[in-house]
C-alpha cells in the first residue's frame, strides 16, 4: 500500500481500518493519536506479519472519536462486526466487564461479569477496565458496605453465625449474621446501584475533600490513597457516546457545509453498539435551504434497498417536509420509523462525534482534489483563461489581516505554486504602523513585500554560498482577502513601487465573487469550477495563517499584561518567565523552587512570583491558542 500524505491525517485519537483489493477490513486499530499512529506502519524493519497486513492492505480509512475509551470501544465493537483477519485482539468471547447485581435474591450481592447476561440479574456498564472496575468498587464498599460474597460463603458463614473478613473490615454490612436487615440491606444496594447509574459527582467531591483534609493534617499516606481511589473513580466512571445502551438501535446522520461542497457521515448502531459507518461529499448547490439538503440526504441513503431501515433516525438538521419523508421510509420499513434532534446526553455527544467525521470527510476530499495534478492544471488554466491573465498562473500570493478592532493586528502571506501549497514560503507580519483599518494594515504589509522583492532582486544570490532569497520571486498572480477597497489600496501600493502589472484580484466571501482593481462589477466563476477551488483554497489558507498569528500574538500580550503586576519583574525577567511558564496555568503550578530557577529570578523574587500567583484574584487560565482569558 502506498503511504498517505501525513499532513492529511488528523492528530485527533480515533480508529483506522486497512481494506484489501476485495473490499474487505483486514485490521482495526485504535490510536490516540491518528497520525502517529498511522505513520509507524510505513517505517523500517516491521514485524512480519505488520509488514504482511500493509503489503495486502489497498487503502486505509479512520474514523475520529474524543477520546481513548471510545477509540477503545468503537475498535472492539468493528473487530467483533468485521472479524478482520490481522487482529488477534478481542476475537474471543470476551466483552467490557459489567457489575452485576442479583435483585432477585433477598440479599443482592454485586460482582464484576463479562459472561452472558441473565434473567433475575441488573447489570451496570459497560466499562472500560477491569482492573480499574475492581479498584473501584473495593472503594465504593467503604461507603456502600453490600453483600459481595458468593452463596456457599453467605450460606457458611450463616450457619456458623461469624461473619467474613470483610464484614470486620467494615467493607460488608454482614447480612449474614443479621447486622443489617434485609430491607435497610436492599435499600444499601439501590444507593450502591445509584452511584453507577447516576450523577456520582457529589461522591467524587467527597473523596476530594477527604484527600485535601489529610493533606492539610499532613496525613499524605492516606491522601495518597485517596487521591488513586479519585484517580481510579475518574477513569472508570468516564462517559462514553460511542456505546449507547442496549435497546439503541438507530442511525445518526449529520451534514456540514463547506464553500462549494457538502459532507455527510452515517454511523448505523445496533443493539447499543456503531456496526457501521461511511461518509459521502456531494457539491454544494447554493441557495438550496439545509432542510431540503437533509431531505435529500436521507431520500439518497435511504432509497438504497440494501439499507436497513431503523426505527430511529437522530439528525443535526431537521428535513423538510418531515412528515411525508417519514411517511414514506415508513412504507419502505413496514413500521414506525422517527426522525429526532437530540439537544443533550449521549445522543447528542455520538451525533458531535459523526458530525466531526463528516468535517473530516469534506477535508480529506479537498485534499485529494487539490493534489490531483490534472485538476490543478485545469484550475490554473481555467484561472488564466476567467482573468484574462497574459502569462501562465505558475506562483501566486495572498494576503490577509487579523485583528480585533485593531488590535494586535497581524498580516500573513501564502504562496502557491503550480497550484500546491508551499508552506515554507509562507510569511507573517506584526504591523508595525497604526493599523486603524485594514486597508492601512494591508497597504503596510504589501509595502513591506515589494520593498522586499526590490532588495532581494539586486542581490547576486548566486555569489553567496548559503543565502538563500525570501522574497525574491515575483507573483504571477496576487489574491486579497476581501473586496474592492482593500483590492484599490493594494493595487495603489504594486504602481508605487513599479509593480502595476502584477494581476492583483480580492475574493469577498459573501458571494464569493473576485473583483479587480477600479472594477464596476465583479467577475463571477462558475461554483463548480476549479479556479474558483483553488482560490477558496488560498483564500482559506492566508485566513488561517493569519488568524493563527494574531491568536499567539494576543495570548502573550495577555499574559505579559497580567504578569505586570508583579513588583520587581521587569521585561527581561518577565521575558524568561515566559520562556520557561508559557502560561499562567504552568506558572501556578510551579514551586517557588522551580521558579527560582529561571534566569535573573532569585529565591526571594521566586517566593513572591509564587504567592502571586496563588491569590483568588489572579486565579486566571488563558488558552494559548486563542488568547481567551478562561474563568
Amino acid at each position: 500500500m502506498q503511504k498517505p500524505r501525513l499532513a492529511d491525517v488528523p492528530e485527533e485519537p480515533g480508529v483506522y481500518r486497512f481494506f484489501n483489493s476485495q473490499k474487505r477490513v483486514i485490521y482495526v486499530g485504535k490510536a490516540i493519536n491518528l497520525r502517529s499512529r498511522i505513520s509507524s506502519y510505513f517505517q523500517e524493519n516491521l514485524a512480519t506479519k505488520t509488514h504482511q497486513m500493509v503489503e495486502e492492505a489497498e487503502r486505509l480509512d479512520w474514523t475520529i472519536v474524543t477520546n481513548e475509551i471510545e477509540a477503545l470501544q468503537l475498535e472492539f465493537s468493528w473487530i467483533k462486526s468485521e472479524n478482520p483477519k490481522f487482529n488477534v485482539r478481542f476475537k474471543d468471547d470476551k466483552s467490557y466487564p459489567y457489575i452485576a447485581v442479583t435483585v432477585s435474591e433477598d440479599f443482592p450481592r454485586i460482582f464484576i461479569t463479562r459472561g452472558l447476561k441473565r434473567k433475575g440479574i441488573k447489570y451496570l456498564g459497560p466499562f472500560p477496565n477491569a482492573r480499574d472496575l475492581r479498584h473501584v468498587v473495593d472503594h465504593t464498599l467503604r461507603t456502600f458496605p453490600v453483600r459481595t460474597c458468593s452463596n456457599s460463603t453467605f450460606n457458611d458463614a450463616r450457619r456458623s453465625n461469624r461473619p467474613c473478613l470483610l464484614g470486620h473490615i467494615q467493607k460488608c454490612s454482614a447480612p449474614c449474621v443479621k447486622m443489617i436487615s434485609a430491607d435497610d440491606h436492599r435499600i444499601l444496594v439501590q444507593d450502591f446501584v445509584g452511584f453507577f447509574s447516576r450523577d456520582p459527582s457529589s461522591y467524587l467531591k467527597k473523596i476530594e475533600k477527604k484527600m485535601y483534609e489529610a493533606a492539610e493534617t499532613e496525613n499524605f499516606e492516606l491522601a495518597a490513597a485517596l487521591r488513586d481511589d479519585l484517580q481510579a473513580l475518574e477513569g472508570v466512571l468516564e462517559d462514553s457516546s460511542v456505546i449507547q445502551s442496549d435497546d439503541v438501535n438507530a442511525d445518526f446522520v449529520a451534514l456540514v457545509f463547506g464553500n462549494i461542497e457538502m459532507g455527510a457521515s452515517i454511523f448505523s448502531v445496533r443493539q447499543g453498539k456503531i456496526r457501521g459507518q461511511r461518509s459521502v461529499v456531494s457539491d454544494l448547490n447554493h441557495g438550496v435551504d439545509p432542510s431540503d439538503s437533509m431531505k435529500w440526504l436521507l431520500t439518497e441513503i435511504y432509497g438504497d434497498l440494501l439499507q436497513d431501515i431503523p426505527s430511529t433516525i437522530y439528525v443535526n438538521v431537521v428535513p423538510s417536509t418531515i412528515d411525508s419523508l417519514i411517511g414514506w421510509l415508513q412504507e419502505i420499513r413496514g413500521s414506525k420509523v422517527e426522525i429526532k434532534l437530540p439537544k443533550r446526553g449521549d445522543k447528542s455527544d455520538l451525533l458531535e462525534i459523526v458530525r466531526i467525521n463528516a468535517v473530516e470527510a469534506v477535508t480529506r476530499h479537498q485534499i485529494e482534489r487539490s493534489s490531483d495534478l490534472s485538476k490543478r492544471a485545469v484550475a490554473l488554466t481555467e484561472l488564466q483563461q476567467a482573468l484574462s491573465i497574459p502569462n501562465p498562473v505558475l506562483r501566486i500570493e495572498c494576503f490577509d489581516i487579523s485583528h480585533i478592532q485593531g488590535s494586535h493586528a497581524v498580516g500573513s502571506m501564502v504562496v502557491f505554486e503550480d497550484g500546491a501549497a508551499r508552506k515554507a514560503e509562507y510569511r507573517r507580519f506584526a504591523i508595525r504602523g497604526r493599523g486603524d483599518s485594514d486597508v492601512d494594515s494591508l497597504k503596510e504589509v504589501l509595502s513591506r513585500r515589494m520593498k522586499r522583492l526590490i532588495d532581494e532582486n539586486e542581490i547576486d544570490f548566486k555569489s553567496l554560498e548559503g543565502l538563500v532569497s525570501k522574497f525574491a520571486y515575483k507573483p504571477d498572480l496576487i489574491v486579497i482577502d476581501g473586496g474592492l477597497p482593500q483590492v484599490n489600496a493594494a493595487h495603489s501600493v504594486l504602481v508605487q513601487f513599479g509593480f502595476g502589472d502584477i494581476p492583483i484580484f480580492g475574493i469577498a466571501k459573501r458571494l464569493e465573487e473576485l473583483w479587480p482593481p477600479e472594477a464596476e462589477s465583479p467577475i463571477i466563476l462558475s461554483r463548480k469550477s476549479e479556479a474558483l477551488f483553488l482560490l477558496q483554497r488560498v483564500r482559506d489558507e492566508a485566513h488561517r495563517f493569519a488568524i493563527t498569528y494574531h491568536r499567539s500574538k494576543r495570548a502573550r500580550a495577555l499574559v505579559e499584561s497580567v504578569l505586570d503586576e508583579i513588583p520587581g519583574l521587569g521585561e527581561s525577567r518577565r521575558k524568561a518567565l515566559l520562556q520557561q511558564f508559557p502560561s499562567l496555568t504552568a506558572l501556578k503550578k510551579a514551586s517557588a523552587e522551580e521558579i527560582s530557577q529561571v534566569p535573573g529570578i532569585g529565591a526571594e523574587l521566586a517566593h513572591r512570583i509564587h504567592e502571586w500567583s496563588q491569590i483568588e484574584q489572579t486565579g486566571l487560565s488563558i488558552d494559548m491558542s486563542t488568547g481567551e482569558i478562561l474563568e
